[in-house]
């Protein structure tokens, strides 16, 4: 697995970004993949997770409401909406494929990271 994230920038308060993982080797389609993040100073925190086929999903409190996970298996691409952001989702965000199927919450249930991309949310 080769994982690719993209469109991480700048945005207000309030504002909306969508995030993007592309996997170039196809071969995610039948993991469970998930979002994290890593704020300054802070260790890598988990935002949201997807099962296999996009059936099941589960976030963080905190972004519960306001992030929404999903997945095109077709294109073999990962998405994370993030709307009414706030200044504290300020991080660099990591897509993850996970060695099983379903949901996975823990870092060690993941297998292959992308690069990550940088979201920046002023005030």
């Amino acid at each position: 697995v080769q994982l690719q994230a993209s469109g991480g920038g700048l945005a207000q308060a309030g504002g909306s970004l969508r995030l993007s993982c592309s996997d170039s080797r196809r071969t995610s389609s039948n993991n469970g993949m998930g979002w994290f993040r890593q704020a300054p100073g802070n260790g890598r925190e988990f935002v949201a997770a997807i099962s296999w086929n996009g059936g099941s999903t589960q976030y963080a409190d905190s972004v519960k409401g306001r992030f929404t996970i999903s997945r095109d298996r077709a294109r073999n691409t990962l998405y994370l909406q993030m709307d009414s952001l706030k200044p504290e989702d300020t991080a660099v965000y990591y897509c993850a494929a996970a060695r099983g199927a379903g949901l996975r919450l823990s870092r060690d249930d993941y297998a292959s990271w992308g690069q990550g991309t940088l979201v920046t949310v002023s005030s």
